[in-house]
């Protein structure tokens, strides 16, 4: 087990997603398009706003229609690949990097964010 644990209201993203994405340009229809709303979050995990997000989102209640995906990538073989992926084609260098999607769609992208403001962003509240 890693040093975190996955969260039951998160889904760690895969390394074959990840990949995929660097090849596309952004997540596939499988993660952007999982529900009607997604929020994929990048970052790693010595990012200290990433352990309070982490904190608020443990602690969400399961959404129907609302899924959150992750990935600290500074702990995966692909790294290296994947940050300058994140930071080229994304243009955001700062973690945690939060991308929302609605059907399919990107509407919205942030970096740390409170509670409140990732419900709102993410067309929750």
């Amino acid at each position: 087990m890693g040093r975190w644990r996955i969260f039951y209201a998160m889904i760690k993203l895969s390394r074959d997603a990840c990949l995929a994405a660097i090849e596309r340009g952004d997540f596939g229809p499988e993660i952007v398009g999982a529900t009607p709303a997604v929020a994929v979050v990048l970052t790693q995990s010595w990012c200290s706003q990433w352990g309070w997000m982490r904190n608020y989102l443990e602690r969400m209640p399961d959404r129907p229609g609302f899924t959150v995906f992750w990935i600290e990538y500074d702990n995966e073989d692909f790294f290296e690949t994947f940050m300058t992926f994140k930071e080229d084609a994304f243009g955001n260098r700062e973690v945690p990097y939060v991308r929302y999607y609605r059907d399919g769609h990107l509407v919205k992208e942030s970096n740390f964010i409170d509670q409140r403001g990732f419900m709102r962003l993410a067309g929750l509240a």
